[in-house]
């Protein structure tokens, strides 16, 4: 019997753990192949080389994209998208998937969706019809539009999609594949590696098996380019005010990531006994169990609103990124303001852990997303529904 080739197109580290799971059943089922191909700012040191975990993890990569222009601004971000575009088109043409997959919203993932679309080649979108901030909010609902298929995270997500005009038939609440692996690291949540030893890393080390400690992930948001600097100073200078040891996670490649580099690298120098210690990447299952076991996560990650949720880490949600995503008990929103951070990150350690919440899932996402492409009808041809 011949399979139903699926390609994978992961584009950033954030989009591997949230896809992860569907590999793995990808891989297992006995009706598809999986054609991996890996792009944009997962193949690159800067920003963690994701590509090595999924090696690492055993999956084949089929095919890398370097597309990535340097520059971190908004002008770099559109012909990054275009030169992906250019490089996408000639991979799908030599592989000839019968489905592509794309994650999420990031902006790279535009490449991936208009590709497939002017090729004819059927698109399912992972995550779609969730409302954030940022440059994600628009690229989001644009692949919705390309899609052919959708697998969306939680009922709200797919009520929006039916309401954008997408065919119900089409549409399937799978439940978000990272929370499969937020599932696994609740029945064995403790912390049983060592960050220092595993991933080096820079900054100030402790006894992270003794210590309570802080995570911070925080990204730039592109409709505040300007303002991305100045953001994430407000942000140290809490950190610094609380005093309390901090993991704290490299920015993403979204314009503005420059200045918020430059602002950590500058505050880092000249408060050189900061309780931080700085991070790329970490394997997925290691970062959800370094979240579950820190009495904070601070910032404005998905991951916050989504994995924390299921795990119940109480969450300090910064600005306008995630504006709009529903969200669970844990999190609480502040502005950029300094004193607002620290009294919100006083408030969720005096309150601690969270009941588990099922906003985005059960658990089994990637199963039922890897049974839907084996048995999908194959289309690229449709039209709005209402």
């Amino acid at each position: 019997m011949k399979k139903r080739k699926i390609c994978v197109v992961i584009t950033a580290r954030a989009s591997y753990s949230r896809i992860k799971t569907v590999l793995e059943a990808i891989n297992k089922h006995s009706e598809l192949k999986l054609q991996l191909v890996v792009a944009a700012s997962a193949l690159l040191d800067r920003y963690g080389t994701a590509a090595n975990y999924i090696e690492n993890e055993g999956f084949h990569i089929t095919a890398r994209v370097f597309n990535v222009l340097e520059g971190e601004n908004l002008t770099s971000a559109a012909k990054t998208t275009g030169i992906g575009i250019l490089e996408l088109s000639t991979i799908f043409d030599n592989i000839k998937p019968d489905i592509v997959v794309t994650v999420a919203d990031r902006f790279e993932t535009m490449a991936t969706a208009v590709c497939a679309a002017y090729m004819n080649i059927p698109l399912a979108h992972v995550q779609g019809g969730e409302v954030t901030g940022n440059i994600d909010e628009k690229v989001r609902h644009a692949i919705t539009k390309l899609a052919d298929y959708h697998f969306v995270a939680s009922k709200d997500a797919y009520e929006r999609v039916i309401k954008l005009g997408e065919d119900p038939a089409f549409v399937y609440n799978t439940g978000c594949p990272s929370i499969d692996l937020a599932e696994r690291v609740c029945s064995n949540s403790g912390l049983d590696f060592d960050p220092f030893e595993r991933y080096k890393g820079v900054g100030i080390s402790w006894n992270v098996f003794t210590e309570k400690y802080l995570v911070v992930m925080q990204h730039p948001v592109t409709t505040e380019y300007n303002e991305a600097r100045k953001n994430i100073e407000e942000t140290l200078k809490a950190i610094k005010a609380i005093n309390i040891p901090v993991f704290w996670f490299w920015p993403n490649m979204d314009a503005g990531s420059d200045g918020t580099s430059r602002g950590i690298r500058s505050f880092r120098e000249n408060n050189q006994d900061l309780s931080v210690h700085f991070f790329k990447n970490m394997d997925p299952i290691d970062f959800l169990k370094l979240l579950k076991n820190s009495i904070c996560l601070i910032g404005n990650s998905s991951a916050g609103i989504r994995e924390c949720a299921w795990l119940g880490v109480p969450v300090v949600n910064i600005g306008t990124r995630q504006q709009g995503r529903q969200r669970g008990k844990n999190v609480i929103d502040v502005g950029y303001k300094k004193e607002e951070i620290i009294a919100a990150v006083k408030r969720k350690i005096k309150h601690g852990p969270y009941r588990k919440e099922e906003i985005y899932g059960g658990g089994k996402a990637g199963e039922k997303i890897a049974d839907l492409l084996a048995k999908v009808e194959l289309r690229f041809d449709k039209k709005i529904s209402y």
